[in-house]
């Protein structure tokens, strides 16, 4: 009889049963079965399009590979627990296991913190300080920031391993809400406020940064306009009152910084091919030699290159400020979901410390997490040329095989 309560007790300890969610339950497995093939299949294809494509293979995008290794971990072996727990209602892998998933759960999501607030960061010094970029995203800084990320996100959520146990409310393992205080509440703080917000605050620095040059860049354009258009002989007598030269000297400071973000484009465009580079850095040198300061290079050992060159050159420098803005854009988006799949959970979480809210309530908030897992890739996809190219090839070559065979099989028919 003693045994028969001691089962009873243990089967209510990873038990998630409710009437009000055993119809949701099948919502939620359906869910969890497209985030655990989407996921793997997605992010399984950025690793392999980063090591299959050399052009891929920049130190920003090293970032973006870590990013994709923290989710596929997520999908590949943490959401098939998840979806078996929902389908049944009920914890069946034990509390060892319980304990590890917790782990690998908040170690997964805090390197994917980590990562967005490298992503964030590289893209700052890039526009500001490109000399700083250089030594702390080198290649062997990138090794030991990867590999701070990792130990970081153990360091951190490892001394929570007693308290790892079954949440009723999410139908998941996690750390017991009361017995991890105050620690638990200082991490989830620290990881999911203060480096998000850091996260926001880079983004934005680098948009008024991007504004800023964008706009000295117009009022330059616009002054030489209005030169060009003034008579011969008013030109040459601005030498001697130094107007012409003194406005000549502050457009140029102005536009100093547009110069100094062009020259960062090199370094983080994942698609610039080499032919625009070399056009690129004809134009600087152009530009040293009187030609118009907002045509920018990037290889100074390249001859200088005539002055029909130029527009051709101005072109691809505008091309390669639209290629930064595209890429950021998709780092700002990558960002922007993440935070809108944690902040209703961690919200929920703060809001209803007494469990007071629906279950099923607490099961959606948890399964929108899911979705941060999955839907980097498509980004990647939709809003980045290069890795959607990859992904092409490497979709064409694993149905070759399935097209060899069709063609085959059409042709012993005829």
């Amino acid at each position: 009889m003693l045994m028969n309560y001691t089962n009873q007790t243990e089967d209510d300890l990873f038990s998630c049963y409710s009437p009000s969610v055993v119809g949701y339950r099948y919502f939620a497995v359906l869910w969890g079965c497209a985030v655990t093939i989407t996921g793997t299949v997605g992010n399984l294809m950025t690793i392999l399009a980063f090591a299959l494509d050399p052009r891929l293979r920049t130190r920003f995008n090293v970032l973006i590979i870590n990013l994709a290794v923290a989710d596929l971990l997520y999908c590949t072996v943490l959401q098939p627990i998840s979806i078996d727990s929902y389908l049944h209602l009920r914890w069946r892998s034990g509390q060892l296991w319980c304990s590890i998933f917790g782990l690998l759960l908040f170690l997964s999501n805090s390197v994917s913190i980590i990562t967005l607030c490298l992503v964030a960061v590289s893209r700052y010094l890039l526009v500001t300080k490109r000399a700083v970029f250089d030594r702390v995203f080198s290649d062997r800084g990138l090794i030991l920031l990867l590999i701070s990320a990792w130990a970081l996100g153990l360091a951190s959520f490892g001394p929570l391993w007693p308290v790892y146990v079954f949440v009723p409310q999410v139908c998941t393992c996690s750390f017991h809400r009361t017995r991890g205080r105050p620690y638990s509440t200082i991490l989830l703080f620290f990881y999911f406020f203060v480096g998000l917000g850091c996260v926001g605050v880079f983004y934005f620095l680098i948009y008024r940064r991007v504004r800023i040059a964008a706009q000295a860049l117009l009022r330059y354009r616009f002054s030489r306009r209005s030169s060009r258009k003034k008579p011969a002989s008013s030109a040459q007598g601005t030498d001697d009152s130094g107007v012409e030269s003194g406005t000549a000297k502050t457009c140029s400071c102005e536009v100093s910084s547009q110069v100094d973000l062009a020259q960062s484009m090199d370094e983080i465009t994942c698609e610039k091919s080499s032919k625009s580079a070399q056009s690129s850095a004809k134009s600087l040198i152009s530009s040293a030699t009187n030609s118009p300061p907002d045509i920018v290079a990037t290889s100074p050992s390249i001859t200088p290159a005539p002055t029909t060159a130029a527009p051709s050159s101005q072109s691809a420098t505008s091309g390669d400020d639209d290629e930064f803005k595209r890429v950021t854009r998709m780092c700002f988006t990558v960002f922007l979901c993440f935070v809108f799949c944690f902040v209703p959970f961690m919200l929920l979480n703060i809001a209803d410390k007494q469990n007071r809210a629906p279950q099923v309530l607490h099961m959606f908030s948890a399964n929108l997490t899911w979705l941060n897992s999955c839907i980097n890739p498509m980004l990647y996809a939709v809003m980045n040329r290069q890795f959607r190219q990859a992904y092409h090839v490497l979709l064409t070559r694993a149905a070759a095989p399935f097209t060899c065979l069709w063609t085959w099989c059409s042709t012993l028919r005829s």
